[in-house]
This record gives C-alpha cells, sequence and structure tokens, in this order.
C-alpha cells in the first residue's frame, strides 16, 4: 500500500517531521504527532558481561547479536566494531494492576539448544510467578537480520489476562544520544509501506572522532512481528513519551507518537496475542530506511524452523572442518569428555564470530565494551567508542593460536595478514588497529 503525506500539521509538527529523511511517513491514517520532551535522559553503552552471542557463518548476513541480562544487547552492524542497540526486552502488564519489565521483573536462564552452532535460548520467569516467556536467538543467515521467536506462557490465568509489549532502545551506529550533549541521537519514525507500521529507528551520521575510520554508513533498523504490532509508538528514553514510563503509571500505552527526533531514541510496540502466545520478532538493517524494511519483511517470510536449521547448518559444516578432539581422554568419564568436546567447537565458534565480516582476518578483542553500562554513548566528543570491539595485536595472536590448534588455517592465514598491515600502519597508543592500514582496505578502528 502506498503511504499517506500528511496534509495538515501544526508549525512545531511540520518542523519535527522535516528533520526525518525523505521516505519516512507518520501512521496511515492519524494526525502527525511527534515526541516533543526530548532529547531524554543520557544513553549508556550495554553489559559486557554477555550470556551469548551469535552471527551467521558466512559474509552474508552481516549482522551479530548479542544477549546480556537475558535480553537483547548490542547488536553489531554493518561491522563487528559498529553497535546499534542498547536493549530490547518485554514489558508484560495486565493492564490494571501490574507492570514488568523484563531487565527488572523477571529472572532468567540461558541454554544453546544446540552445542554445535550459536542459537542462544532465554527462558524468562516472572518474579511473580504469573508467566514465561522463552525466547530463541538468531540471525537470518540471507539477510541483515536478528531473528528473534518467542513464546509466551500464562503460568497463572490465561492470554486474555496479559498485555505484552516490546521495548526497543537503540544506539543506531554506535552511538545513543541523550542529556545535555545528545551526541549522536538517534531518530524514529513509522514505515507503512507492507500495510502495517513498522518502526524504523535511523541515524545518518557517519563522521567521528575515530582514526581513519571513513567506512562508517547511514544506519537504519525496522522491528517488526510475525503478526502486526497492535499499537507502535517512538518517545525519549526516561521523559514522558517512553512508553515503559506511561506503562509503568498507568499500565496502558494510552498515547502513541508517530516520530521522535535526535535524541535517546525509545520504541514501544505492543504484541498482537490474539492467535496464540508464540510469535517472532525480526529486526532488520540497512543503509536505507528500504533495505531495512526488506531486510526484516523478508526474514518474517520464511519459516523460523528453515531459517534456525540453516543457521545451525552452517556452523555445523564449519565444525566438520576443524581438528576433531579424540574420542575420550584419561581421567575424564564419558559425559565429562563429551561436555569438553562441546565446549572446545563453542570456543571455536566465537573466535570465528568475533572476525569481521568485510576486512577478513580483523578478528576484535571481544564484541562487547568492558563497564559499557557506566560509559556515555551520548558524549559528543566522543562519537564513536570502539572499544574492545577493535583489533589489538595482543588479542590477534590469541585468536591466531587458537585458530592454528583447531585447524582454521585460511582464518589464520587472514589474521596474520592483517597482524602485519597493523605493524606496518603504526597502530595508535591503544594498541588498535587503526582500520585504513596501507596494504589493506581497512579494519576496525580505534577510537583513542
Amino acid at each position: 500500500m502506498g503511504r499517506q503525506r500528511l496534509r495538515t500539521a501544526s508549525l512545531a509538527i511540520v518542523l519535527a517531521m522535516a528533520l526525518l529523511p525523505a521516505g519516512l511517513s507518520p501512521i496511515r491514517g492519524c494526525a502527525a504527532h511527534a515526541a516533543s520532551d526530548g532529547p531524554g535522559s543520557l544513553s549508556h553503552f550495554d553489559l559486557a558481561r554477555k550470556d551469548c552471542l551469535g552471527t551467521a557463518r558466512n559474509t552474508t548476513s552481516k549482522v551479530w547479536f548479542t544477549v546480556a541480562n537475558g535480553v537483547l544487547s548490542d547488536v553489531y552492524y554493518p561491522t563487528a566494531d559498529n553497535t546499534n542497540v542498547e536493549t530490547l526486552q518485554f514489558i508484560v502488564t495486565d493492564g490494571l494492576t501490574f507492570t514488568d519489565l523484563q531487565a527488572r521483573d523477571m529472572t532468567y536462564t540461558v541454554s544453546a539448544p544446540d552445542s554445535r552452532s550459536l542459537v542462544c535460548r532465554v527462558t524468562s520467569t516472572a518474579k511473580s510467578g504469573r508467566y514465561q516467556i522463552t525466547t530463541d536467538y538468531l540471525t537470518d543467515p540471507s539477510r541483515n537480520t536478528v531473528l528473534m521467536h518467542s513464546s509466551f506462557v500464562p503460568l497463572s490465568g490465561t492470554l486474555l489476562n496479559y498485555h505484552l509489549y516490546v521495548r526497543y532502545d537503540p544506539s543506531i551506529n554506535g552511538n545513543g544520544g541523550g542529556g545535555s550533549g545528545n551526541g549522536g541521537g538517534d531518530s524514529g519514525a513509522i514505515d507503512t509501506t507492507t500495510g502495517h507500521n513498522v518502526p524504523v529507528a535511523f541515524d545518518t551520521t557517519t563522521t567521528s572522532q575515530a582514526a581513519n575510520r571513513t567506512y562508517a554508513v547511514p544506519v537504519y533498523s525496522a522491528l517488526d512481528a510475525s503478526t502486526p504490532f497492535t499499537q507502535v509508538s517512538n518517545g525519549f528514553a526516561g521523559a514522558g513519551s517512553d512508553g515503559q514510563v506511561e506503562l509503568d503509571a498507568t499500565h496502558a500505552l494510552g498515547v502513541t507518537y508517530d516520530a521522535a527526533s535526535s535524541g535517546n531514541l525509545v520504541q514501544t510496540t505492543q504484541v498482537d496475542l490474539s492467535s496464540g502466545g508464540d510469535f517472532s520478532l525480526a529486526l532488520g538493517f540497512g543503509t536505507t530506511q528500504g533495505d531495512a524494511v526488506m531486510a526484516a519483511e523478508g526474514t518474517l517470510g520464511a519459516p523460523f524452523g528453515q531459517l534456525r536449521k540453516a543457521f545451525s547448518a552452517d556452523w555445523h559444516t564449519y565444525d566438520a572442518g576443524l581438528t576433531a578432539p579424540p574420542g575420550s581422554f584419561a581421567g575424564t568419564t564419558r559425559p565429562e569428555w563429551r561436555q569438553l568436546v562441546d565446549e572446545y567447537y563453542m570456543s571455536a565458534n566465537v573466535v570465528k564470530a568475533s572476525e569481521d565480516k568485510t576486512f577478513p582476518g580483523a578478528i576484535v578483542a571481544s564484541l562487547a565494551s568492558p563497564w559499557g553500562q557506566a560509559i556515555s554513548a551520548g558524549d559528543p566528543n566522543n562519537l564513536f567508542f570502539g572499544s574492545y570491539r577493535e583489533v589489538f595485536a595482543r588479542d590477534l595472536y590469541e585468536a591466531w593460536t587458537s585458530l592454528m590448534v583447531d585447524g582454521d588455517l585460511q582464518t589464520a592465514r587472514d589474521a596474520l595478514a592483517t597482524a602485519c598491515s597493523m605493524a606496518r600502519s603504526r597502530p595508535t597508543r591503544s594498541g588498535a588497529s587503526s582500520m585504513k592500514p596501507p596494504t589493506r582496505s581497512s579494519w576496525l578502528a580505534s577510537s583513542g
């Protein structure tokens, strides 16, 4: 369906909407209503203590996910140094007496459904004992999409007693804005080209203080569900337009906003549970609005089981090419040795997953930021924070030794070539690579 353009609006709304890139539109059939209480509270980078991480075992899908504190955490796109998510988590309410935020009001466990793959399963249970949510996280091997398949199960009452929301707090293109500096503020709007409302977040800024980081591109995200959301809203973190603030206060999302410009953006959506508690969420990325929406829609158009099978099969193929451990080891029982072998393959997969997909051999020190939750993501004087998502010679050596041991000699050769080019390009004082050495295209930049 085509988009309906805004016909009339107040001067304030016209100015707010004028800040949106061409192609973004308000909700069809509604007067434009932009959040005006920005930029919101100061954003921060997310927890370094990751519960799990994953990415497709190919270079087609250039997106990585992480989970921390039981919720979706840093999501990297299109390179392994560029975070785009602070958190994405569930909110549950009965509409009358309580509102639960996933990271605040639920306990959780993490498991690996397949020890030879990087699928991550999180089971979250309400501290009150009212309900349980199980989510499998993976990426679409064919698209730049994080796929989350969830099952909401009431432990008390029925589905009719609950309302389920998603709170998405992006930090698009490496920063999240907010606070007095509002560095790297994100903007949000609603796309209707699919015939239903899809929240889009974006940051088109490609300049930063990071040395030689000339490979940055505009980034857009699009969040969609297997059954279209029944409510969609944009707002600013901690402000009245933040859906969580209203849900905490009134247990309902009574006011929604079509747009929010340049701040610590949050997007709140309501999941349709009318057909049951099983559903999928797709967080698609692209360098344009259309690409991000297309990625999410394409992923949701394929059966979840098919995508999960393809995701795992690629990792199984990779593992089959590695040096296999012996069938037994003196001093261990069969179950103990089997567990150690599983850990061996999981560790090998994590090392491989830490390699950038644009620059072969660029293996980052970690897909995380130590003490990230205490570091501003809205500092206008530091519009890129690579942290450990950079290539350090000391850590690259450790990765190289792992690759030599597990038998991935091609990646080991690529890592060695990266290390040699780093030495020629005179790395910064931090020891991280300057993403533009003289003999190779580039790789993950130093922020120092």
